[in-house]
This record gives structure tokens, sequence and C-alpha cells, in this order.
């Protein structure tokens, strides 16, 4: 079996990759998925998808996750729990090291999305998981009445904002310049604005993370050039992603300047037989709806790629 060339591996099980999974298997073409952390990937930590078509109530982020995963599973798909730590194209094959052992595989779809940017302020490793957070919809629940700021004024900062007011009384909501989000979610964030329930502080940024008695107490930040502190027993930064690309170093996949794959129109990247979809590609909307349109699109042209060997 260890030798054995898998006509499609996948990296990652987010929308994207299950979207594609979803048309390869359904054609018979054998395809395994590899990850290493949540089936659905960030969509599935998120608390409700409102702009996903065909959900005019929206729909939980993790039950979008389960019927893909169960939609992909229907046809065939095999998902695996594995770290991919290299990937290499040798005499016609990608190989790929998972926990430490080679897989062979005809075409590899790369599509590891996108992590959480940290702020790189002093406090922020050191209370990671102990006051310092990523995903609201993980650890909310943990601050029921307790004070809270968050970090960041894009789309992401403000929904996570207001989806924590479930649990806390107050959120002081730090945004480094001006509030960025969508007009919708500026209209829906004025709403805890007028209730009391969040306070935006523009032109804020954090700069330290304090603690006291080995648990988050503060946030010391400079407003409008101005010293400030801010109480709180617990901080949620939401300040962008950054492209889950780490293992493809000397892979010989190109990236733009931000560290995203540069792929062609077909998704398509300098490897032969290796495409890249979803957040972790140069151009990507960071959108549920275009992560999975992009999985149809690269099965499409996989199809095609192992059609072309198969005729050589």
């Amino acid at each position: 079996m260890k030798n054995d060339i898998i006509p499609v591996v996948m990296i990652g099980a987010g929308p994207s990759a299950l979207a594609a999974a979803i048309y390869t298997t359904r054609e018979g073409i054998d395809t395994t998925l590899y990850e290493k952390g949540v089936v659905g990937g960030l969509a599935a930590i998120t608390d409700k998808i409102d702009n996903y078509p065909g959900f005019p109530d929206g729909v939980p982020g993790m039950e979008l996750a389960d019927n893909l995963r169960r939609q992909a599973e229907r046809f065939g798909a095999k998902i695996d729990y594995g770290d991919v730590s290299a990937l290499r194209h040798q005499d016609g094959v990608n190989i790929l090291i998972v926990d430490g052992q080679e897989v062979k595989a005809r075409a590899v779809l790369i599509a590891t999305g996108s992590g959480y940017k940290k702020l790189g302020i002093p406090g922020e490793a050191e209370f990671y998981g102990r006051g310092v957070h990523y995903c609201a919809t993980c650890d909310g629940a943990f601050y029921k009445g307790k004070r809270l700021v968050v970090v960041g004024g894009g789309n992401s900062g403000v929904q996570e904002a207001m989806f924590l007011t479930r649990f806390t009384e107050h959120i002081d909501l730090l945004v480094r310049s001006t509030i960025k989000a969508s007009k919708t979610l500026k209209d829906d964030l004025q709403k805890y604005i007028d209730n009391g329930k969040i306070t935006v502080h523009l032109q804020t940024a954090a700069q330290e993370i304090v603690g006291e008695d080995g648990a988050v107490a503060a946030v010391r930040a400079l407003e409008n050039g101005t010293k400030t502190t801010f109480e709180a027993d617990g901080v949620f930064v939401f300040i962008g992603l950054k492209p889950n690309t780490q293992f493809l170093t000397d892979s010989g996949v190109e990236f733009d300047e931000y560290g995203f794959i540069k792929t062609d129109d077909h998704l398509a990247t300098a490897l032969p037989g290796v495409f890249a979809s979803g957040d972790v590609r140069s151009g990507a909307t960071m959108q549920v709806a275009s992560a999975v349109g992009e999985g149809a699109t690269a099965a499409l042209s996989i199809r095609e790629y192992l059609e072309g060997v198969k005729a050589e």
C-alpha cells in the first residue's frame, strides 16, 4: 500500500476540498483528504454563516461543514487525519510526507485554507488559551458575565464581537483605524453600540496583554496616541488571515507577495498535477461560497489533468 499511487490527494478538508471531493468521487476517482485540524475548517467553527446561498435564515457553520462531509463520504471520499509536512514532484508523481510517511498521488489539491493572524505583542503568546483566543464560537462561553476586549474592525472582528455579547455584559472593540466591515454588519453593530453592549474605540492599537495571577487582567493600548488600559478577563483577536502554506517551502509551488499560492485560470499551480483552491489561493475572496465554487472548478481541472496523463 505504501508504494501505491492514489489518483487524487487533497490537503485539507474545509468547504473547498469537500466540494472538490464530491465532484471527483462522483466520477469514480479515488480521493483521499488529509486534515490535521477540524473537518470543515474555519467555516466549521463559525457560529452562523448568513450569506451562503440556499439558507435564507443562515446556517450554523458546523452544520454546513457536516453536510458537506457526509455528502463527500456518500460518494466514497476518504477523510483521514494527518499532517502533511512536505510536497514534491518527482518522475511524474507527486510525493507528500504525511505524518512522516511518503504518500504518492497523481494529482494533489492544496486546500489548506488560512489561519488567524496574531498581534505579535507581549503577553499574546503567554496567555494563549488562558485568556487570549481567536475563536469566539469555541471559547466565548467561558466568559459569561466577564469583561472582554475584541481586537479587529473587519467583518470577522465585528461579527465575533456581536456574537460574544451573548455571554458578556460589555465589550470594548479596539480598531486600529476605522471599521472596515460590510454595510450590513456596520448597521447591525450600531444596534449593539446603541444598547451599550459594545463600545468601539477607533484609532486604537493594542500594545500589550497584561496578566495577574496567571490570567489576563487588562490590555494596554494607544488610543489616538494616548496610552489607555482596558480591563479585561479575556481578549479575542480577529485581525485577518494568513495562508497555511508553511509545509510548501522548497516545493516548487509559487506564491504571491503575501504568501498565497499562485494559480492559473484552471487553478493549477507551478507544479504539474498540483492545484489550489479556497482561502489559500492568491486572489481568493475568503468567502465560503466562492471556496466551494473553486473546489468544483479544481475538481474539473484535476479530471482533465488525469485524463491527459492516461493518454500519454
